[in-house]
């Protein structure tokens, strides 16, 4: 192979180096950060792009998706002095491609170092029991101040969860004693409250039970009462109807008083019978002229009602 062919092979080696230092295709949601001789130059976006050969190259990559970044678990002291282990989860987002490549080393080890100190700092205020309570104000707190640290490292911090917290063995043995305590107070309340609400509901029953006895006795007896009335009414109209027809029949009829005289007197003696049939001993008048004064007498009674008008 004589020199010209030498060179032309070497030339077309050059050519395809060149051209392969020259495209770059960027995917998507990625950032090329691009230094010309040591220098920054460029931000590269999604695409194809085409360098300077020998004088460009890519310093970093740079992922712009939402990155989860896994906080190690660590030793947490609550303010009443107990020790705690808490892990967690870290959202964060690359928004400046650029600082995040020349403002710190590792954005990722710095941004999970500071969320691990802001976690410790942040449980330290809090009691163990609030401590599970408050995970939410924990978590945003967390978020705000490691957002804040993080601005000048052009990365954003969306949001932070705590995965687990771990009190020691012997916290754990009185926080069970202490939940099953709470849940046998619990037990004993329902209980002791079914059983006031029963006797409640039995009393009210007895009660509304005796109260419609008493309206029923009284419904009765005001019944009875009204019976009874109604019938001594109707017994005395029956009577004053018969009495007003007998009156009737004798004054309207000749010879009615003599009749009425004989009947009274005819009774008269048949009670004096019936003494003398029942008893050992019978009394008569002293004198049987009193017989015809009885009689006068009763007819004396009967005169008025014969000859009283009609209302």
């Amino acid at each position: 192979m004589d020199s010209f062919s030498v060179i032309l092979v070497i030339l077309l080696v050059l050519a395809v180096v060149a051209l392969f230092k020259m495209m770059r295709i960027v995917p998507q949601k990625q950032a090329w950060i691009v230094e010309r001789l040591g220098k920054y130059s460029q931000t590269l976006g999604a695409g194809l792009h085409l360098l300077v050969p020998f004088l460009d190259r890519v310093a970093y990559k740079r992922n712009l998706k939402e990155v989860a970044l896994d906080v190690p678990p660590q030793q947490c002291v609550t303010r009443d002095n107990i020790t705690v282990e808490i892990d967690g989860v870290l959202y964060l987002q690359v928004i400046d491609p650029v600082r995040a490549s020349y403002g710190i080393d590792n954005y990722l080890f710095a941004c999970t170092q500071l969320a691990q100190t802001t976690l410790r700092s942040e449980v330290g205020k809090l009691d163990l029991d609030r401590t599970f309570e408050e995970r939410t104000q924990v978590n945003a707190a967390i978020c705000s101040e490691v957002d804040k640290a993080s601005d000048p490292w052009g990365v954003k911090i969306t949001r932070y969860e705590i995965k687990t917290i771990t009190p020691p063995p012997s916290v754990l043995d009185a926080m069970e004693k202490q939940m099953r305590a709470e849940r046998e107070k619990r037990a004993a309340i329902a209980e002791s409250e079914g059983d006031r609400q029963s006797k409640i509901n039995r009393a009210d029953g007895e009660k509304q039970q005796a109260v419609a006895l008493s309206e029923g006795e009284k419904q009765r007896r005001i019944n009875e009462a009204e019976g009874k009335a109604k019938e001594i009414l109707l017994v005395a109209q029956a009577t004053a109807e018969g009495i007003k027809t007998i009156a009737q029949a004798i004054a309207e009829t000749p010879g009615g008083t003599e009749a009425m005289n004989l009947k009274l007197a005819e009774q008269y003696i048949g009670e004096f019978g019936k003494l003398a049939k029942t008893a050992n001993t019978m009394i008569l008048p002293t004198d049987l002229a009193n017989v015809a004064g009885f009689i006068q007498a009763a007819a004396s009674v009967v005169k008025p009602v014969l000859h009283q008008p009609e209302k």
